[in-house]
């Protein structure tokens, strides 16, 4: 044993899976992490900054709809995760996966400050035989020229003492057709050894690995993919405005046009993006390309039209309120649906439903909100004075006190028939047609 190198001892604890993992970050990619990890025999350990987080897990109560309660007790139970808020146990194992927050700054430039604090702890507990690797979405070369430097100012070298990796996030919220272990994980080591240690890790838990060529690559296939659905949403958004203006149904168009069984993929529009990664990963490319001085024209423009939807929205509600209730905005209430970014999940991350909310009521509109899955507003720290407002009930009486109903997030568990009895429906998501439900009160938007 003595005789052999660090990336032998590694590998053949990966293999045989008596390795000890750590997931650094349990949120919505953490934490299923974790659980898929030690579901498939390792012994894992999550830290979190937030000590509420391992309090639940111990606790076997699960915060995300991704892990149900009763797993994450039975892997407590039986010892194969637990959690904790302090860094100290780092050096205990073999694997570490960051999986924190890569955030945007006040002038959408990238905010690593989260990866950086990270590494300096996971440096200061370093020992040889460890593999770290990142999932965080953030520019391509930001393992290689962030992370690496800060791990070995532990004294130890990547590819010789420690080892290195890169392996995007696919987690999509709400999506029952897949979960961590079904979707295909992109990976990728700095150097050779890296690689086949991370290929083996990945390998154990996922049905699927696609060994990429470096971290760079794998970094640069996260944005991608994100960047490929904030064009398209943008696309359709702007097609929405123009089919608006002739008088066409920009939902009847997608319905048509998505029976062509090659060549086309349907998008659709909405209020504005949400979620943590396509309103923030084309920027961390864009601001990373004025590195190399190439203009990302193309993903500004999309930037841009998909920002503006919000106000196109309440523009849209102004006009509605006007035309069919003769009422002003400044004298409104309003009652939007859905504050989560997406259908049937509570995940509230960059939501453009704090950012109607934060229009109409700077335009002197009186705004509640209903969303099954979030019974009161978190907090943001984008959206301090919405933190702690309740969820109303939806009843026919609570909708006698609105002049508009705002559909923002079309979560399956809305009762819309009760919609019809509400004086103004602005719909953003085509809700209540799809569900053959009267349109004498709905104005698309």
């Amino acid at each position: 044993m003595a005789d052999r190198t660090p990336f032998e001892v590694l590998s053949a604890r990966i293999i045989d899976l008596t390795a000890t993992v750590g997931v650094i970050g349990l949120g919505y990619v953490g934490l299923p992490l974790a659980v898929a990890a030690a579901r498939q025999g390792f012994r894992t350990l999550g830290f979190d900054i937030d000590p509420a987080k391992p309090e639940q897990i111990h606790a076997g109560r699960s915060y995300i709809d991704a892990v149900t309660s009763g797993e994450l007790a039975d892997l407590v139970e039986d010892g194969r995760l637990s959690a904790t808020s302090a860094y100290d146990h780092l050096g205990d194992c073999d694997v570490i996966v960051i999986c924190v927050p890569t955030p945007l700054g006040r002038n959408r430039d990238p905010d690593l400050s989260f990866i950086e604090s990270t590494a300096r702890e996971i440096a200061g507990r370093l020992r040889p035989g460890q593999l770290v690797v990142l999932e965080s979405t953030t520019y391509p070369g930001t393992t290689r020229e962030v992370l690496k430097p800060l791990l070995e100012t532990s004294g130890l070298s990547c590819g010789v003492d420690i080892f290195l990796g890169f392996s995007p996030e696919r987690e999509d919220p709400g999506n029952t057709a897949f979960n961590t272990a079904t979707i295909p994980k992109v990976v990728a080591g700095d150097g050779p050894e890296a690689s086949d240690l991370v290929q083996a890790f990945y390998g154990a838990i996922v049905k699927q690995v696609v060994p990429v060529s470096s971290p760079d690559v794998a970094e640069a296939v996260k944005i991608t993919e994100n960047v490929f659905r904030a064009v398209n949403i943008a696309l359709v958004n702007e097609l929405k405005t123009i089919y608006s203006a002739m008088g066409i149904d920009i939902w009847e168009v997608i319905e048509a046009a998505k029976t062509k069984p090659f060549g086309y993929m349907p998008f659709y529009p909405g209020p504005g993006l949400g979620g943590h990664c396509i309103p923030i990963d084309p920027f961390y490319l864009t601001w990373r390309s004025r590195e190399f001085g190439t203009p990302t024209r193309f993903i500004e423009l999309a930037g841009e039209i998909n920002t503006a939807m919000p106000h196109q929205v309440v523009e849209a509600l102004a006009r509605a309120l006007d035309a069919r209730r003769q009422l002003a905005l400044s004298a409104s209430r309003i009652l939007l649906i859905g504050l989560a970014y997406k259908k049937n999940v509570a995940d509230v991350r960059e939501s453009p439903s704090f950012k109607l909310m934060e229009l109409l009521e700077s335009r002197g509109a009186r705004v509640a909100f209903h969303d099954p899955h979030v019974p009161v507003a978190p907090f943001t720290r984008e959206h301090l004075d919405f933190a702690g407002r309740p969820s109303v009930a939806l009843t026919a009486d609570a909708l006698r006190g609105f002049d508009a109903v705002l559909i923002s997030t079309d979560h399956d568990a809305v009762d819309y028939a009760l919609l019809q009895e509400a004086r103004l429906v602005i719909d953003t998501r085509n809700a209540m047609q799809r569900r053959g439900l009267s349109l004498g009160n709905v104005v698309k938007a």
